[in-house]
């Protein structure tokens, strides 16, 4: 039996546990194996719940200090190009990837005999469970994945008393004008602790960007935005500083919530949840 084929006969039972998570069902896991993420939201859960020994190295955006998590965490991990060299010479035991990871170099990985393990974008707060309990299967670990759960539902009812007191109606507006729909974890937040995401009047499933005379017409109670800087770095970010804008929606009227706590949906999301609690405690009248 070659390498390779033993390697696949010794793991699969953490694989299968870890792959039957994600679809819903509650296996836990056999071993505990080396790994390497080559995409930033696997980097967060593996980092999360797995032991430092574990892991073998993050992707190249983990110390990414706009795009990461905790850029300072991640220094203390091996940092992988992206690409499938650099991982096939670690000779993982699992390879950690997104759903939209580079296909070529995930295709790679799978012919030269390694198990790469896919997780989908989180689009829920049920999602977010999953992929916890997957990766804590995959890891060995899930009682952690279950203590990071219990985290996210405490959160998750502080917020939604706090939203509860007032529901408002809530656009998510990010660069240009860009505007969550319905089908996003945005939305999914918004909705689970009682604001409604008001880009679902514009039409938008998953998204896409509106007009600044469709978001004035609009008239939401309150702009959520991913910073609070008066500075136009480029026309994109110019779009929200727009006088009418600003006029309408000053900083009393915009919940902020970093870009970098939704990107994902792993541990951060319970961060989040207790930012969005602070932001609304801060412009509740």
């Amino acid at each position: 039996m070659p390498p390779s084929a033993r390697k696949r006969e010794r793991l699969w039972p953490a694989l299968a546990s870890a792959v039957l998570l994600l679809t819903g069902s509650a296996v836990h896991a056999a071993d505990a194996p080396r790994i390497a993420s080559i995409n930033l939201c696997t980097d967060q859960l593996l980092v999360t719940l797995a032991d430092p020994a574990q892991i073998l190295g993050l992707s190249p955006f983990a110390r990414d200090p706009f795009r990461s998590w905790n850029p300072d965490k991640a220094k203390q991990f091996r940092l992988l190009s992206g690409d499938a060299e650099d991982v096939l010479v670690l000779k993982p035991d699992i390879v950690v990837a997104g759903r939209f990871t580079k296909r070529a170099t995930r295709e790679l990985l799978k012919e030269k005999g390694l198990m790469v393990v896919e997780f989908d974008p989180a689009r829920s707060l049920d999602d977010v469970r999953k992929q916890l309990r997957g990766m804590g299967a995959l890891v060995n670990h899930p009682e952690r994945a279950e203590s990071e759960i219990a985290k996210l539902d405490a959160a998750l009812a502080h917020v939604r008393a706090a939203a509860q007191r007032k529901p408002l109606r809530v656009l998510a507006v990010s660069r240009r004008g860009w505007v969550s729909g319905g089908d996003n974890l945005t939305t999914s937040l918004l909705s689970a602790v009682g604001l409604k995401n008001a880009g679902g009047e514009l039409g938008l499933k998953a998204g896409g960007f509106a007009s600044l005379e469709a978001i004035v017409t609009l008239k939401p109670d309150l702009l959520l935005v991913t910073d609070n800087t008066d500075f136009a770095e480029d026309e994109g970010r110019a779009f929200l500083l727009h006088p009418a804008l600003e006029k309408t929606y000053p900083p009393s009227k915009r919940l902020v919530l970093p870009e970098r706590l939704t990107a994902c949906g792993g541990p951060t999301i319970t961060e989040a949840l207790d930012r969005l609690s602070a932001e609304i405690d801060r412009v509740a009248p």
